[in-house]
């Protein structure tokens, strides 16, 4: 498998990743007031996986425009 093929392969898993920490955070704020105290650990979790998730469409990318 190229390079590029696996880092495609790896963006589709940290897409659905990032996909299922927005809809944990989405839920959370629905059921508010209720388990507030989990708002940073939850924002936390998708603010990593989507930070994640653009650092590996940066890297493809620079591979492809290579």
């Amino acid at each position: 498998m190229s390079d590029v093929e696996e880092l495609k392969a790896e963006i589709k898993k940290l897409s659905a990743k990032a996909t299922q920490a927005k809809m944990d955070l989405h839920d959370l704020s629905e059921e508010l007031p209720i388990n507030w105290e989990q708002i940073m650990d939850v924002a936390k979790k998708a603010h990593s996986a989507f930070s994640d998730l653009e650092k590996k469409r940066a890297d493809l990318k620079a591979l492809e425009a290579a």
